[in-house]
């Protein structure tokens, strides 16, 4: 009886480690597919039998991209569009959570309702109406037009994750501020801010990533080259007649990195911030 169960259990755990594998190889495999494509010529990408790793390494790929102005604008663009989104969701979110958390106020439970279901709406069903407004507003083709759009899709997202953190902080700490004589305001941002960082970081990299990787509405509010981002820059790489497979490779490796580095030096608060702010005291 006792040797039927370790037989289980083993079995348990190697149909575990099997899966396990496959599910590795899924998941890695297309990104060191990436990877080494880019540092092939596109006639090595589609050598017969394929190999990940060729006996050659080209960097071809990288100075084209690096070489080419239009190319490094794309960047540019994603950096100011993206950041500045970040920037302004988490003023706005901060403020608004800090409000929906500590305060009762008229309208607070419809508020609510929209911003729920803001999030519920599928951004397409909004791509005509969004760019008839920017054209109307003078908004089109440019840096403004984008970041209020993509803040329309980040903030609620934000005001919901940072009001589940707020709500976990004690609102002892508030008490304690205004009975030295400070307002709201400096409870905010000088108590629960400075408190609140894994929260914060983990709406960030949200909001970044979400700024970085959009491709629908960036294609569809913005006009001329030297207004489009990196998820266009790499579409534009496919041209009539001809792909080039090893700058798109290239081009993606390089979109991955920022949200990487992000991710890296900032994974402890990250994950301690999705925990938190998912908890609702």
């Amino acid at each position: 009886m006792a040797l039927t169960v370790r037989n289980q259990q083993r079995a348990s755990k190697a149909a575990l480690t099997i899966g396990l594998i496959i599910g590795a190889v899924f998941a890695a495999g297309p990104v060191l597919w990436m990877l080494s494509s880019s540092f092939k010529s596109n006639t090595q990408i589609f050598e017969l039998p394929p190999r990940l790793v060729t006996d050659t390494f080209s960097f071809d790929a990288y100075v084209a991209i690096f070489t080419n102005p239009e190319t490094m604008r794309f960047f540019l663009n994603s950096y100011i569009v993206a950041g500045s989104v970040t920037i302004l969701t988490l003023i706005v979110a901060i403020q608004a959570a800090y409000a929906f958390s500590r305060f009762e106020f008229r309208g607070k439970r419809i508020l609510n309702v929209v911003i729920v279901s803001v999030q519920a709406v599928p951004p397409i069903t909004l791509l005509i109406p969004y760019f008839g407004l920017m054209v109307a507003l003078g908004l089109y083709n440019s840096y403004a037009g984008l970041i209020l759009t993509y803040m329309v899709f980040t903030l609620p997202y934000a005001i919901i994750m940072m009001t589940g953190y707020f709500n976990t902080l004690p609102k002892e700490l508030d008490e304690a501020v205004r009975v030295d004589g400070a307002g709201s305001m400096t409870a905010l941002w000088r108590i629960l801010v400075p408190i609140s960082v894994p929260g914060i970081v983990s709406v960030g990299i949200y909001t970044f990533m979400i700024a970085w990787n959009e491709y629908l509405f960036a294609l569809t509010l913005t006009r001329t080259i030297d207004m489009r981002t990196v998820p266009i820059g790499i579409q534009l790489l496919m041209g009539q007649h001809s792909y080039e497979w090893n700058q798109i490779m290239a081009m993606s490796v390089l979109g991955s990195i920022p949200v990487l580095i992000l991710f890296l030096f900032f994974q402890r608060y990250f994950i301690s911030g999705l925990t938190a702010g998912s908890v609702k005291s």
